[in-house]
């Protein structure tokens, strides 16, 4: 592949921007494709085998757009899905896990929580991670409910968001915890509400996303895109505006060169 072939990445719906924010901050003349499949969201819910599914077929559709590399910007779907699609794709693949590492280590009440969809929560990955760096530290896990939906819907400043966004963080603000790991890409468009909440908690929010795009940087370092006129290009199983709703959230982007496509059938 050429080295101005694009970065591939894919979530369960928008909440993936919060890494494709991140990867274009770090590889600025990167051409990328975004794949949002928003109609299938949420993942969280679903079997494992679903999500293999739904996976293939967006690797399928990346691939076929000559995408260099794949950023599966969903913790749900890399639970569920990173080993089987490294065994049957050669193309190299960029996954999330929740940052139970750096939380357990930052961690001076040695109380960190986990915020995350089912789906991540029941994964390998987690268990993993949290066995191998948290051996002496209490972790409390809490399913986002409704979270990953608010986001879908760009409803992120309602009353009715702050009140959704309360009955998942006040379980874990009262185990004492002072990290908070964001195991959801959808969870970071809501920083400003669980900020809001926890208030004088002295909580520290951990957002996987820089750690994302650090890995992705490496992986391509030696295969960057020489030329300067870069695209985006987003696509959308689902709705389109609220893809495009969603990009619009983050400041300094010029949407206008954007190009944003449905795929809705």
């Amino acid at each position: 592949m050429a080295n101005n072939s694009p970065i591939g990445i894919f979530d369960s719906g928008v909440g993936g921007i919060s890494v494709w924010k991140e990867i274009v901050e770090i590889l600025p003349n990167e051409n990328i494709i975004y794949y949002a499949d928003s109609k299938n969201c949420p993942y969280g819910p679903k079997t494992d085998e679903e999500i293999i599914v739904l996976s293939r077929k967006i690797v399928n559709f990346l691939i076929s757009k000559d995408c260099k590399i794949i950023v599966i910007a969903c913790n749900t779907a890399t639970a569920a899905a990173i080993s089987i699609l490294r065994k049957e794709y050669t193309i190299p693949f960029v996954g999330l896990e929740p940052a139970v590492k750096p939380a357990a280590l930052n961690s001076k009440t040695n109380k960190i929580g986990i915020l995350a969809t089912e789906g991540t929560l029941r994964g390998n990955h987690f268990k993993r991670t949290s066995e191998t760096y948290a051996k002496n530290t209490e972790v409390n896990v809490q399913v986002g409910y409704g979270l990953v939906e608010l986001v879908e819907n760009n409803d992120i400043n309602s009353e009715n968001a702050l009140n959704i966004v309360r009955k998942c963080i006040n379980p874990l603000i009262k185990k004492n915890i002072d990290q908070l790991v964001l195991g959801c890409t959808h969870y970071p468009f809501l920083c400003g509400i669980i900020k809001k909440i926890s208030g004088s908690q002295n909580i520290n929010i951990i957002n996987p996303a820089p750690a994302v795009a650090s890995r992705t940087f490496e992986l391509i370092k030696n295969n960057r895109n020489n030329y300067k006129n870069s695209f985006y290009h987003f696509y959308s199983s689902g709705d389109i505006k609220q893809l495009e709703n969603t990009v619009k959230l983050i400041k300094n982007i010029d949407t206008q060169s954007f190009k944003f496509i449905s795929l809705k059938s």
